[in-house]
């Protein structure tokens, strides 16, 4: 963070400070990072105490200051070894810290600011484009999914007077919460990927998603643009809604930047990258058709912060690794592939990891699907659970497991689409199903481990990729998204 003194923090807060016994004054400066997680507190850090819903940060502070904590940010005052800011909600005060510090480096001249948001591929199209973004100069990104009214601002506040460009996901479950998020740091650049069923259930249906995802282009003005996704229709509209200039991406001829001849393989995907007249060969070993389009909206965003089209295709060909659970291969005993792509998931993600599993597979060895529900989705639910096991089958899945009685829909979809004869079996705990898997995996197979993160089998994937890792190798190759 750039350095302020207690009182300018105060001041930007609209807080009480309260100096306590350290000697503090309001004079005396602050330059750590923020946290919200007393656990990930370091020397001369800033503990902000929030109010959850399951706990209190309040009740930590004493353990933050224990771990070096130089001030604390609070709603009532808890420990007097050093400094306290008092104010009326932690997280709202983690926000306006955050707006303050990005308007001072923005002022200062420099700072080009990127958004990211979308149903999906939202953190793989950051890593991306931070990736491009830190060829250019000093680059501060989201870590790991930090998308949301703490995650974004504790991302903010790691800039420092030198940061060139900051890439922030903007994620959001209802509407007004991405221009939470834009009002604290307006983009210049902003990207919108997709507008899909990811969270319908809390948004109230397709259209509340349209519109939510929208305000990341309506927070644009003339001078900024607008990244979009020409093949999605919903996308397409939002280009009505901005003031900013707007560049396409995608497979339509019609897209700025846009992908032709792709050709996947289970160690990627292969395509010509076509844009401003010039096309170039990709070898992009994100595993995953689907992850093309990320590479495509990156790629957008890289020419726009001024780099040529070599670099980006260098950018793109060196990325390997994001983050792990998004399509991270693991395993490789006796020819065994464990795909674990259990972080999260829709039903748009679940569709396009289900058929990367239908490409990959090899052609003398069985496909496993190992699905586990997909949360947020409200009424539509159990429609999109169907659809999903009618998928499985239709793809020619070899053996479909299922884990938890919240995908049991999954089940017997796939039972009524003709899967009667033991390719479908249920489980009702990640255990029971790892003992299933442990014994029945046969040499060749390829497994996908999906689900979204309530249903946990992220922690199913990583326990099949260490039974099936090389005895002579315990670190596995990783392709992630």
């Amino acid at each position: 963070m750039i350095e302020l003194t207690l009182d300018e923090i105060a001041a930007a807060v609209d807080g009480r400070l309260v100096p306590g016994a350290s000697g503090a004054t309001g004079a005396t400066a602050v330059t750590g990072e923020s946290q919200t997680d007393s656990r990930e507190v370091a020397e001369g850090q800033i503990f902000f105490a929030r109010r959850g819903e399951e706990t209190d940060g309040h009740r930590f502070a004493a353990k933050a200051v224990d771990s070096g904590a130089a001030l604390l940010v609070v709603e009532r005052e808890v420990d007097d070894r050093v400094p306290q800011i008092v104010v009326a909600d932690s997280t709202d005060a983690l926000g306006a810290l955050a707006t303050e510090v990005v308007r001072r480096v923005r002022g200062a001249g420099g700072l080009r600011i990127v958004g990211i948001t979308g149903s999906n591929g939202k953190t793989t199209t950051k890593n991306l484009v931070a990736a491009m973004a830190d060829r250019l100069g000093p680059t501060v990104a989201s870590a790991k999914s930090f998308n949301n009214e703490v995650g974004g601002p504790l991302t903010m506040l790691r800039v420092e007077a030198g940061t060139e460009t900051l890439v922030a996901e903007m994620g959001a479950s209802a509407e007004g919460e991405i221009t939470r998020l834009t009002d604290m740091a307006q983009p210049h650049i902003g990207v919108v990927l997709t507008v899909g069923l990811a969270h319908a259930g809390g948004f109230g249906g397709i259209e509340t998603t349209f519109r939510t995802k929208s305000e990341m282009v309506r927070a644009l003005d003339a001078t900024g643009v607008a990244v979009l996704n020409r093949d999605d229709p919903r996308v397409a509209r939002m280009a009505e809604l901005t003031e900013a200039r707007v560049r396409w991406f995608g497979q339509s001829e019609a897209a700025d930047v846009r992908a032709s001849d792709i050709v996947g393989d289970a160690s990627g995907t292969r395509f010509t990258l076509h844009a401003d007249g010039a096309s170039r060969p990709v070898r992009f070993r994100v595993l995953g058709e689907h992850h093309v389009m990320n590479a495509l909206a990156a790629a957008t965003v890289g020419l726009e912060l001024g780099l040529d089209l070599d670099a980006v295709v260098e950018t793109l060909e060196a990325a390997v690794v994001a983050a792990p659970g998004r399509m991270e291969v693991l395993g490789g005993r006796d020819g065994i592939t464990i795909i674990n792509d259990a972080y999260n998931a829709s039903p748009d993600s679940m569709s396009a990891a289900l058929r990367t599993l239908a490409q990959v597979r090899r052609p003398d060895a069985r496909s496993v699907a190992v699905l586990g529900a997909m949360s947020e989705l409200g009424e539509l639910a159990g429609d999109e659970h169907d659809r999903i096991g009618l998928q499985v089958v239709r793809l020619g899945i070899s053996e479909l497991v299922v884990v938890g009685a919240d995908a049991r829909r999954l089940h017997i979809s796939a039972i009524n689409e003709g899967s009667w004869d033991g390719e479908s079996v249920l489980f009702d705990s990640a255990d029971d199903a790892f003992d299933y898997l442990k014994s029945g995996l046969r040499p060749g197979d390829t497994v996908l481990v999906k689900s979204s993160n309530a249903a946990g089998l992220q922690a199913l994937g990583d326990r099949l990729g260490a039974e099936f890792a090389p005895a002579s190798d315990a670190t596995t190759e990783e392709v992630t998204a």
